[in-house]
């Protein structure tokens, strides 16, 4: 069952999220929303979700994507321990066979 979501977080961005038609789209909406930096770290997170997901382990994530320590185990305590929303959309477009 999903947990509910924070009460006080404005949903217009997540609704807004959802209306984007493609790939292109949602390169254009997030670049001209976030700075590079931000992307960079979004980027980084979901690659270190990602591959945490897939059961590589600290090292070798540190390895691909040069995130320190303290991203991965804050990436992995969100995968694990939180509103599982990474963990049901990887089960859905990375299923484990």
């Amino acid at each position: 069952m999903p947990k509910k979501c924070d009460a006080n977080r404005d949903p217009e961005l997540y609704k807004a999220i959802l209306h984007l038609k493609d790939l292109d789209s949602c390169l254009r909406f997030f670049t001209d929303l976030c700075s590079m930096n931000e992307l960079s770290a979004i980027e980084q997170r979901f690659k270190v979700a990602k591959l945490l997901y897939e059961g590589e382990v600290y090292t070798e994530i540190l390895r691909q994507t040069g995130a320190s320590s303290a991203t991965i185990s804050r990436v992995n305590r969100a995968l694990n321990y939180s509103e599982d929303g990474l963990k049901e959309l990887f089960e859905e477009i990375y299923p484990k066979e």
